[in-house]
């Protein structure tokens, strides 16, 4: 799962919600499957379904707010949106500046993708997402790292010949390498990175928390979570 990498503290914010008012679920609308902005206009994908179920296991009116991915983390902090629910992996740095529910998604890999298989991953030209861990994995392995805005735009680097190849969340990348009729291919062996998928939320939202971590429970125990990453993600994903 995408992950932020966060290199600078954030100054959180006193922010707090009223369970009664209506639940601002915030996500990028650019991760597909994930999250993705459909041909309506309207975000859907993985998490979009997931959101939805377990705002109505919570007993909870929800509504959808987009946001950029390298702003996430603070306006949520500063109160522009209630919940992070936008394949962001639950690591001890982020959890350091908010709060998480259980992981809905288990720990998966992510992977290099290159136009052909044998590119120099530790010492080529990398690209990858702005602030996220798959940024500071290539940062710190000795390749030359190249930062983009948008995962759209880490790919284009690839096909354009400005990047030997990205590193990305693999779910993220399979379609992709799949409909590229052999323009794109995996490189290397998957790497281990992030901790499984969680919704983020404010520190002081602890009463939010638990009412999505009991929704998350109940669609463990009852195989719908299940059946949802095999709607998104094909039989052979990861589940529970």
């Amino acid at each position: 799962m995408k992950s932020l990498f966060l290199g600078t503290a954030i100054l959180a914010m006193s922010a707090s919600f009223a369970l009664a008012d209506t639940v601002r679920m915030g996500t990028e609308g650019a991760y597909p499957p994930y999250n993705f902005i459909n041909d309506a206009g309207e975000i859907d994908g993985f998490e979009r379904d997931v959101g939805d179920e377990l705002c109505k296991r919570a007993k909870l009116t929800c509504e959808w707010v987009k946001n950029d991915w390298d702003s996430i983390i603070p306006n949520l902090v500063s109160g522009n949106y209630d919940t992070i629910i936008a394949g962001m992996s639950i690591t001890d740095e982020r959890d350091e500046v908010i709060d998480f529910t259980q992981d809905y998604y288990p720990p998966t890999s992510s992977a290099y993708v290159g136009a052909s298989a044998d590119v120099d991953v530790k010492g080529g030209i990398i690209s990858a997402q702005t602030a996220t861990i798959q940024a500071g994995h290539v940062a710190a392995s000795g390749a030359t790292l190249v930062e983009f805005a948008t995962p759209e735009e880490t790919i284009a680097a690839v096909r354009n010949g400005e990047a030997d190849a990205v590193l990305a969340d693999r779910d993220y990348l399979v379609p992709l390498v799949d409909e590229s009729a052999g323009a794109l291919v995996f490189v290397g062996e998957p790497v281990p990175l992030g901790g499984g998928v969680g919704m983020g939320l404010r520190e002081s939202d602890n009463e939010l928390r638990d009412k999505f971590d009991a929704a998350i429970t109940s669609m463990k125990a009852d195989g719908s979570l299940n059946t949802l990453l095999k709607k998104w993600f094909g039989e052979d994903t990861a589940t529970y």
